[in-house]
């Protein structure tokens, strides 16, 4: 595995200003953050801290009732994902499709064509040890391997950003290991990875860390 690459310059992605109230309970209050090509990113907050309305806002998934977040400098479009991979609670994935087709339909999306795109979603299951299963109804699956497929078909789209959200959870020692090495190496290719965790592990393998209590960034160690 190689070393962090963190580069400098202007972030990747940055969210400025962003507050989120999507009823009468205020679930970030004025948050700016930013990740940088190169790097890991550790969001840490107990749960209910707004870790989870952080990412999906960043991804253009949910709009803020305040402030703004820019990609390459450039606002970022609600609904626009073609820069992302996204690993987010729930997985989003299509439960009657197997696998393989989960990770081929994100590829077919962005117009990849259709050999290339069998050969990269084979590639991502094998890299996360699920190539026994790439035939496999995702309903047919335990949490954890669904959990993988959904960083599967995050990789294989080969994303600018990643945004990843309690992504080793449910996986044992061995298999986060695996994980962790994977969204290194995609920092590493210049990616800026964002992960929202509990894990101290996965945490002590990141560049930096920012933390949310209750809506607010608060100090850290790091």
């Amino acid at each position: 595995m190689s070393g962090p690459v963190v580069l400098s310059g202007t972030a990747l992605v940055s969210a400025t200003g962003l507050v989120y109230r999507p009823t009468d309970r205020t679930v970030l209050d004025h948050v700016t953050i930013e990740a940088h090509a190169g790097e890991m990113l550790a969001v840490t907050g107990p749960s209910g801290s707004g870790k989870s309305s952080l990412l999906a806002l960043m991804a253009g998934l949910a709009v803020p009732t305040e402030g703004f977040v820019k990609v390459d400098g450039n606002p970022l479009e609600p609904g626009s994902d073609t820069e992302f991979g996204l690993v987010l609670q729930g997985y989003g994935l299509v439960a009657i499709l197997t696998a393989a087709e989960n990770v081929e339909v994100s590829l077919q999306a962005r117009g990849v064509d259709r050999t290339t795109t069998r050969e990269r979603a084979a590639a991502a299951l094998e890299s996360v040890g699920l190539q026994d299963l790439a035939d496999r109804r995702v309903e047919e699956l335990s949490g954890g391997q669904r959990q993988r497929v959904a960083v599967a078909r995050a990789l294989a789209v080969r994303p600018r950003v990643l945004l990843a959200d309690e992504p080793t959870a449910q996986q044992d020692s061995a298999t986060k290991v695996r994980l962790l090495d994977l969204f290194r190496d995609a920092a590493t290719g210049g990616a800026a990875v964002v992960i929202a965790t509990h894990d101290p592990e996965l945490v002590a393998r990141c560049d930096r860390e920012v933390a949310l209590h209750d809506g607010h960034l608060v100090p850290t160690s790091r």
